[in-house]
């Protein structure tokens, strides 16, 4: 990193270098690489014989609360604040939002109605992943503490039947670290639960440095075996998937070594596979994984899926100036970001070349989502922004819509792009006949200018459904 990099998150203003500790020697991944695969707008060839309906339903849910939807990012880049969908084994939905007075969860019907009065998780400031339970739900989320630098902690809150029934911090002073931010991902096999975030180093070897933390917890908020303490470097991005056995799998954006890692079982992840080499100094990636960019789909084969937003690798060489030899330096292809996606064979191994789905220069691709759609489909969605001008590694422009575009699992067209309304703003929850859930801010999006005051606010939700 260099003190050049920008940012208005946590991690970035401190402007810290990862800490270099010895650790096995970097074993390349597979190199990153574009393969176009025709002009992104052109449906002709693309669509299915019988088009999809890709246009979802809606339902309006009012708020209890002022809901501050945006967030300044990178640069003050505007990004949608974080929300969570999730759905319970019964089939009900919850919607976790922030507010001043904490956490919201909105219990929902499975059609996506309120069903209830909202749960509100006191002192807690950050939607960084949630699980839905029939008797309640599991938040990933910050909440007060003390240490060096009078930074929040990361927890997972519990809730049953309306009560909080356990509350475990996962940073303090007994492990040397914060996390101011969490651009995190709480994930649940069934059994236990994965969650996956940013920390701050507080102490010890990795003290004013930022890393990534893979946390597990049990039913009853006991810390388990398994993870790591120091992972990725100034983390950019976080995805997690629930496995039965085993690590859960996870994806990191780093930028030491300047990239989109397979981090799965790895910390500190110098021999991670290499899912695509980027630019990844502060902001530079695309956004936070978890909140703008990328997820990450399995098939019912163990195969995996990605989407994020790229700029490409026109070089990518070990840095020199970096004595341990693991750092990199990356010379993007484009100033905006395209729609990029991956595929891996399974939780451990790296994967073919990353396959860039876009290729128009001046449009920015902001708020690329990926999510099942069937048996051997893909939603793949995107925010475009026309006339884009960018600095520092994010881009202003002139909103032109929320794209859905199916794809197979090869990352070939399957349909025609369908522009819609209803914005994709946080995780997406997949109910038990397929059909796609999430919360939409109801409003016409804005990237002409950087977010520099507070942040509008809404007392509405919609939430978007889409069957297959």
């Amino acid at each position: 990193m260099t003190s050049a990099r920008r940012s208005t998150s946590a991690a970035a203003k401190a402007g810290h270098r990862r800490v270099h500790v010895a650790r096995k020697p970097l074993i390349a991944g597979v190199a990153a690489g574009a393969a176009l695969v025709g002009a992104w707008y052109a449906s002709a060839g693309a669509a299915t014989a019988t088009a999809p309906n890709l246009t979802p339903t809606t339902t309006t849910v009012t708020l209890s609360a002022k809901f501050p939807y945006l967030s300044a990012g990178y640069n003050n880049s505007r990004e949608w604040t974080r929300t969570a969908t999730a759905v319970a084994p019964n089939g009900a939905l919850r919607v976790a939002w922030p507010a001043s007075d904490g956490i919201h969860v909105t219990p929902l019907s499975a059609d996506g109605k309120r069903s209830g009065a909202d749960t509100v998780v006191k002192g807690a400031k950050e939607v960084g992943g949630l699980v839905a339970h029939n008797d309640g739900f599991a938040l990933l989320t910050r909440v007060a503490d003390t240490n060096k630098w009078k930074e929040t902690a990361a927890a997972i809150i519990r809730y049953t039947n309306g009560k909080q029934t356990f509350r475990t911090k996962l940073t303090g002073a007994a492990s040397n670290d914060t996390s101011p931010t969490l651009d995190g991902q709480l994930t649940w096999n069934g059994t236990k639960y994965g969650a996956y975030f940013v920390v701050h180093g507080a102490g010890g070897f990795a003290d004013g440095h930022f890393g990534d933390k893979l946390s597990y917890v049990s039913a009853k908020g006991g810390k388990l075996s398994g993870g790591w303490g120091w992972g990725c470097s100034h983390n950019e991005g976080i995805a997690l998937h629930p496995e039965k056995t085993g690590a859960f799998t996870s994806l990191c954006f780093d930028d030491w070594r300047s990239g989109l890692f397979v981090s799965t079982g790895i910390g500190a992840p110098d021999d991670a596979p290499v899912v695509q080499r980027e630019q990844c100094w502060a902001g530079y990636c695309g956004g936070t994984f978890a909140g703008r960019t990328g997820d990450l789909v399995k098939s019912s084969t163990g195969r995996y899926a990605t989407a994020f937003a790229s700029r490409g690798a026109a070089s990518a060489k070990k840095n020199p100036e970096d004595s341990s030899g693991r750092g990199w330096t990356v010379t993007p292809k484009t100033s905006t970001h395209q729609v990029a996606v991956a595929f891996l064979k399974n939780r451990n191994s790296g994967p073919g070349k990353a396959i860039h789905l876009s290729n128009n220069k001046g449009v920015e691709h902001v708020n690329v989502r990926l999510a099942p759609y069937g048996k051997d489909r893909l939603l793949l969605s995107w925010e475009s922004l026309k006339n884009a001008k960018c600095k520092d590694g994010t881009c202003t422009g002139t909103f032109t819509g929320t794209n859905f575009r199916l794809i197979d699992w090869n990352g070939k067209f399957k349909s025609a792009t369908k522009v819609v309304s209803a914005r994709i703003t946080g995780d997406i929850a997949v109910q038990k006949d397929g059909t796609l859930a999430w919360a939409s801010v109801p409003v016409t999006p804005s990237y002409a200018t950087p977010l520099t005051g507070a942040s509008p606010t809404t007392t509405t939700l919609k939430i978007a459904r889409l069957k297959p």
